[in-house]
């Protein structure tokens, strides 16, 4: 079975960081880039354009869509699957629901969710850093996101990103030995 790391949080908690701690560690691990449609950063994301998202949610391809930040967050099928072919997919997730729906979506990949969090403050203090200018916006999706019921939870407000790997990793490893 292909493995997969679903890290589960609000804006802010540190996905970013922990996912290229993940990458220094074990390079199988690489950032699952979502398609994105619409402004705002583009690193991270595959950009396609609203009719490329449309034509692939007719062909029953994309297997979560969230809309945020004025922009579209779409996670595809294809791409799961050829990425977690060739590797361990880290994939930044903010709803819950989006979590039964990646899971459901492919069951040969076992998805190991980790629920990273911080205190609201570190996560005010980590947007407003990031000088993105939609502190309220992020503030309101931070207030917004719930708390799930994970394989990990991992606080990066007093949990350093090497450590929270090394834990992510070890539980991967455990839970791949049990099956």
């Amino acid at each position: 079975m292909r493995a997969g790391i679903i890290l589960y949080g609000p804006p802010a908690a540190g996905k970013d960081t922990v996912t290229q701690a993940l990458h220094r560690a074990d390079t199988r691990c690489s950032l699952f880039e979502r398609l994105k449609v619409g402004g705002g950063r583009t690193e991270g994301y595959r950009v396609i354009s609203e009719s490329e998202l449309t034509d692939l949610t007719d062909r029953g391809e994309i297997v979560w869509e969230n809309r945020r930040y004025g922009a579209v967050y779409a996670v595809d099928r294809a791409g799961l699957s050829m990425h977690s072919a060739s590797g361990v997919p880290v994939l930044h997730l903010g709803q819950s629901a989006a979590i039964e729906a990646v899971k459901n979506a492919d069951r040969s990949i076992a998805w190991l969710v980790v629920y990273l969090w911080c205190a609201r403050d570190i996560a005010e203090q980590r947007i407003r850093g990031r000088n993105t200018g939609d502190v309220p916006a992020r503030l309101s999706a931070w207030d917004s996101t719930e708390s799930v019921e994970a394989d990990l939870r991992i606080d990066t407000g007093v949990t350093d990103p090497d450590r929270a790997a090394g834990e992510i990793l070890l539980a991967m490893g455990e839970r791949h030995a049990r099956n």
